[in-house]
């Protein structure tokens, strides 16, 4: 926590996990693997190695969000039910940023 009082690390993380659904659900078949993601985050300014991208992953797997599945080095997410519900904000996934309203 800085000297605002804001914690800057969690609200990255959360943006992250945010970034990590909408990725997977622009996939036809709700699917990516982390080194993608790699290349996807930077894109929103979060620029961080594979294993804090695990963790994000984890993260949303720990919440039901997505499926994970090992391959090698790269861990693959897929969307699931619960992930696609916190993107069209009919329900709510605890440490995820809220999408915005549509339209806005």
């Amino acid at each position: 926590m800085n000297a605002m009082g804001v914690d800057w690390d969690r609200i990255r993380r959360e943006r992250a996990r945010l970034v990590i659904l909408k990725a997977l659900a622009e996939q036809t078949n709700g699917t990516l693997d982390s080194s993608m993601l790699e290349e996807v985050l930077p894109i929103f300014a979060i620029r961080e190695t594979r294993q804090w991208i695990h963790e994000q992953m984890e993260h949303l797997a720990a919440h039901n969000a997505i499926k994970l599945t090992r391959e090698g080095t790269v861990l693959i997410g897929t969307l699931k039910q619960a992930g696609r519900r916190h993107l069209d904000r009919d329900d709510i996934l605890i440490g995820v940023s809220r999408p915005s309203e549509p339209g806005t």
